[in-house]
């Protein structure tokens, strides 16, 4: 096709605007990239280094036993167990009791239904700081601090976010199904176990990631309620690296947190297609 062709100046201007897109697309990337990269970097620096001005952006002196220093001082894996246990139990019912009221919301009539769906969504505005002691000492009268127990109840009783997350995908999908089973003799259990909840895997997946992750990065709950044995790595790693005179060891935090982030990372990238699929499919309807 000639230069002269009329398709070649669309094709032209198609080609600058993928290229301008890709340059934005590369620049948030290394925003947001960058924290993360300053953290490696660190890990491998001295404490000399980390302290020097002006900054030294790359460490002039590798220093790879940070990360084994820091993994040896405290009992890493314990404390990750502690933290996966937690964050894992969670996540899993946090989300099945999510999906249940979302299905509720979504395919139930009732009267005020509206009007107890707006509270919800309003009980996101809470700070976290302001319920922090009256969940303490509700805890703490039924016998569950220092033990995994207020997760669990925390989980039992769902989340306004993945809420409406589920809320926005149920009411998305046809009436047809719902009908075609109850004239079959299903209950609405029944309909929510065997027919929407398996269509709803890409929310089910995000809803996981979503609060897997607020678990694994709370520091307020574990510092709170459970005893240094039994606390999390996200405390572990805040408190633990200080000299006597109470002075973090900034090299020896940051290879801990670097170590830290790592499996968060990996469930997103290994769960990234589901992730992005049900935020995707719970937009607004």
């Amino acid at each position: 096709m000639s230069a002269t062709s009329p398709f070649a100046k669309p094709r032209v201007r198609l080609r600058a605007g993928r290229l301008v897109l890709y340059t934005v697309l590369v620049a948030i990337t290394g925003l947001f990239l960058g924290p993360f990269g300053w953290l490696v970097l660190a890990g491998l620096k001295t404490p000399a280094e980390l302290a020097a001005s002006p900054v030294h952006w790359l460490p002039q002196h590798i220093q790879w036993h940070d990360f084994t220093d820091a993994y040896r001082l405290i009992d890493f894996l314990g404390y990750a167990r502690n933290s996966l246990i937690i964050a894992t139990t969670y996540a899993t019912l946090v989300t099945l009791s999510s999906a249940w009221v979302g299905f509720g919301f979504a395919r139930l009539s009732a009267p005020g239904k509206k009007t107890l769906f707006g509270i919800l969504l309003g009980s996101m505005m809470l700070p976290q700081m302001i319920t922090l002691l009256p969940t303490y000492l509700i805890f703490a009268k039924l016998g569950m601090v220092d033990t995994y127990w207020p997760w669990v109840l925390w989980g039992l009783a769902a989340t306004p976010y993945l809420v409406f997350l589920f809320r926005q995908f149920f009411a998305g999908l046809p009436r047809e199904l719902e009908e075609a089973a109850i004239v079959d003799g299903c209950g609405y259990a029944t309909i929510f176990w065997r027919i929407f909840l398996p269509q709803s895997w890409p929310v089910l997946s995000a809803s996981f990631v979503i609060a897997f992750t607020w678990t694994w990065g709370d520091y307020i709950a574990p510092q709170l309620l459970l005893s240094t044995d039994r606390t999390t790595l996200a405390v572990a790693v805040m408190s633990t690296y200080v000299t006597s005179a109470g002075t973090p060891v900034a090299d020896l935090q940051a290879a801990a947190s670097v170590m830290y982030v790592v499996p968060i990372l990996l469930i997103f990238l290994v769960a990234q297609r589901g992730f992005v699929a049900g935020m995707s499919t719970s937009g607004l309807k």
